[in-house]
């Protein structure tokens, strides 16, 4: 590890991680003459440093260290319990190291440190917590026999969640160190070893996360990280035989590519995708609470956020006074520095997701959306993009159909409660949506007819690793967290036996 050179006044002291790769329990430079990738600050575009841009070959070396793991008589002997253990022991050292997590992650992902701090670094901690304790209550089932041909015989039967093996995680660059957790700690928990690969965009803490892993006591091969862009490194996992599940979280594009290449080995497979989730507005809604909460259902980590309430549903009667008051919030925020208190929105991970954010706005505009507050990349240094509130926009444009995954809401008006759900299914996605409204009969029927993962009431972006989350449509397939998880990282194996003597015993 080294400090980094030449930092802001307002930012912390920063540890940069070492750059190599975690495998079969060691951490190693990736064979051969590597190329590097840089990671540039999103904040001013200023490069951090520089790390590999794994192989194939890093990628089977990767797996193999997995795959020995899995099938050693250790990692098959170890007590659930000490697997959690393992989990609780990395949670201790995420803890002890936060703040410089947090402050590194800030660093390579733009996020507000302030945020990082309270939320990326308290889920990663409660998720490995909350897993360790998963690990010694996975449970099967008694069942009772019924063969198909009646006999004098005894049956008894049962069923076990066994783990998958091998499990592939790609994790996105909107939330890193987080993401690498929401991967990792069920699939040690339920038994599997895994390799991940996060996000060429936003690797830092990911690689630091492995350095930690080491320090554990976690059996060599149980977690591997590997570094690279997904076209090499992310498709040498997708296409590994010895894989035999990816949980991926990203582009719902990426994902249909994951899909289809993982067919080749009837891989297993758990797409979190793209959304495109509308916050619904009724005129009995407290606005004092909705206009806040549908504000920060978009701009929050600059919209980069796949549950992200970008498209906004209101009701005639108060549709005026909302987006009025949505765009009054956007034209305040402050932009700058991830490191400067006073910064209320951070910048966009790359120049060219600003690029792309412009050109979709751009193209609203054409088509007929009315720009009443931002539509404009901000001043000065780095990645930054003004919130930006789109009028007036019709459901076939191209702002309401594409994830925009930006500070961009597109307002809709109501003018007949029967098209809230016409509207609000209108889309490819299904991820989550929010509801606003004082009367819960309303909200709760209302919600029962949204083709959605999750559906709160009046909040959004609340999300509980107790609680299912993923996506219907085109915005996944499977869950993550919760009981689900189980489901996610084990299979099922049915055991049968037939009892013999038992009739000696009258």
């Amino acid at each position: 590890m080294s400090q980094l050179d030449n930092q802001p006044a307002t930012m912390p002291p920063i540890t940069l991680p070492s750059g190599r790769l975690l495998l079969d329990g060691e951490l190693v430079e990736p064979r051969g003459a590597g190329r590097m990738i840089d990671a540039l600050d999103p904040a001013t575009g200023n490069k951090i440093m520089s790390f590999p841009a794994c192989r194939r070959e890093d990628v089977d070396r990767a797996v193999g260290a997995a795959h020995r793991c899995f099938e050693s008589k250790t990692w098959q002997g170890m007590r659930p319990l000490d697997r959690g253990r393992l989990l609780e022991n990395l949670a201790l050292l995420v803890e002890k190291h936060r703040d410089e997590l947090a402050a590194l992650e800030s660093l390579d992902s733009g996020k507000l440190l302030f945020v990082t701090r309270a939320i990326d670094l308290q889920f990663t901690i409660d998720g490995l917590r909350y897993f360790a304790g998963w690990a010694s209550k996975i449970t099967g089932e008694y069942v009772t026999h019924n063969p198909l041909m009646p006999e004098d015989a005894v049956y008894r039967a049962y069923t076990q969640r066994r783990p998958i093996g091998v499990i592939g995680g790609i994790t996105p660059w909107n939330f890193p160190i987080g993401q690498a957790i929401q991967k990792i700690a069920p699939a040690i928990a339920f038994g599997c070893t895994v390799v991940l690969k996060p996000s060429e965009e936003s690797s830092l803490t990911t690689l630091r996360l492995g350095e930690l892993i080491a320090e554990a006591g976690f059996p060599a091969g149980a977690v591997n990280i590997v570094t690279g862009y997904g076209a090499e490194a992310g498709a040498a996992l997708v296409d590994h035989p010895l894989v035999r599940k990816i949980a991926f979280t990203g582009s719902t594009a990426t994902g249909q590519s994951i899909l289809a290449a993982s067919a080749k080995t009837m891989k297993r497979v758990t797409l979190e995708l793209g959304g495109k989730s509308p916050t619904i507005i009724l005129a009995d809604a407290d606005l004092d609470r909705a206009i806040p909460g549908a504000a920060a259902a978009i701009f929050s980590n600059s919209g980069q956020i796949c549950t992200a309430g970008s498209r906004l549903l209101v009701e005639d009667a108060i549709y005026d006074a909302v987006l009025e008051g949505v765009a009054k919030i956007a034209d305040g925020l402050q932009l700058g520095s991830p490191f400067d208190m006073a910064t209320q929105i951070g910048p966009l991970i790359s120049m060219r997701q600003r690029d792309k954010v412009s050109g979709l706005v751009d193209a609203g505009v054409a088509e007929g959306a009315q720009v009443i507050a931002g539509g404009v990349a901000g001043n000065g240094a780095g990645w930054h993009y003004r919130p930006t509130v789109l009028a007036d926009v019709t459901p076939g444009m191209t702002v309401m159909r594409e994830e925009i995954f930006g500070p961009v809401v597109c307002a809709t008006r109501i003018t007949d409660r029967a098209q809230i759900v016409p509207l609000a299914n209108d889309t490819p996605f299904g991820l989550a949506a929010s509801i606003w409204t004082r009367n819960l009969d309303h909200a709760h029927l209302l919600a029962e007819r949204i083709e959605a993962g999750t559906v709160w009431l009046n909040t959004h972006n609340v999300l509980d690793l107790a609680m299912p989350f993923g996506g219907t449509k085109m915005s996944g397939l499977g869950r993550e967290f919760g009981t689900e998880a189980v489901h996610a990282f084990t299979e099922p194996k049915a055991v049968c036996m037939r009892l013999e003597g038992v009739h000696d015993f009258g």
